[in-house]
């Protein structure tokens, strides 16, 4: 397989917001490494062996994301590609079961915190440009995502990270409320203006098969592979958020499935 083009993302901090409790935290983060465009068709089928992807249209489009892609899709191609670089996996992937090692040298997905930091380069405002001139959305009236980089990279040279196609994250969107659901990012090709925003937040089960959901990948160790924390993620806090007690509102799903973490 081709290596893939990795950008340098510096070092820095970012303020999350959590639209659910209204409240913010600083993350901290350490450099990294970042596709600078979505896994395309042609790079996934170097790994997977897959033929091409669709697009809604049925029109085969080697240089657009992959897509449809599951979470789970998504880190089992990670391992598959460091392999294939001889690069030690990020992700020991048991069935459902998904540990990642921070101090791991090969793909994985971002976190949450990670990809705002690198989608933002630098900028405080929703977008990093005029949405016109950086992202595919629906006001372009296109029936699926379409090649990469055929737009402006913000200013990490970052191609797509909005619209196109909703990018897989690490992290999980919020083990309370809605299980072993996980983040996507950025929106797509048929999303509105509202949705193609630095700090939007999807989530969907891993196993979900989205029409619009694609990812990229991230590279460095961020930590030792012991650490069960890293890069604004913490599987202590997951297990905690996921301990609720009592009478549940109306939707609630805790996620029961995650074991105590060591740490705690």
């Amino acid at each position: 397989m081709k290596a893939l083009d990795l950008v340098t993302v510096p070092p820095g901090e970012i303020e999350l917001r959590d639209a659910r409790s209204r409240g913010t935290r600083l993350v901290v983060l350490e450099s990294f490494l970042l596709g600078r465009i979505s896994v395309t068709a042609s790079q996934w089928a170097a790994v997977a062996g897959s033929a091409r992807s669709q697009d809604v249209s049925g029109k085969s489009t080697g240089n657009a994301p992959m897509h449809p892609v599951t979470w789970f899709d998504a880190v089992s191609w990670c391992n598959r590609a460091s392999e294939a670089e001889g690069l030690k996996p990020a992700y020991a992937i048991h069935d459902r079961n998904v540990l990642w090692h921070p101090g791991a040298d090969g793909y994985r997905l971002p976190t949450e915190a990670e990809w705002e930091w690198a989608c933002r380069a630098g900028t405080t405002t929703p977008r990093y440009g005029e949405l016109a001139d950086i992202a595919w959305t629906a006001a372009d009236e296109v029936e699926g995502p379409q090649d990469v980089a055929g737009k402006a990279p913000n200013g990490f040279g970052l191609f797509d990270m909005l619209g196109n196609v909703w990018e897989w994250c690490w992290d999980f969107a919020d083990t309370a409320r809605y299980g072993d659901y996980r983040s996507l990012r950025g929106g797509g090709w048929a999303d509105s203006a509202w949705s193609c925003r630095a700090s939007v937040r999807r989530g969907s089960a891993p196993d979900a098969v989205l029409e619009d959901g694609g990812f990229r990948v991230a590279r460095g160790a961020v930590g030792t592979s012991s650490e069960q924390s890293a890069q604004g993620w913490s599987a202590v806090d997951d297990w905690q958020r996921a301990q609720i007690s009592g009478p549940l509102p109306l939707g609630w799903t805790p996620n029961r499935e995650l074991r105590r973490p060591e740490a705690l």
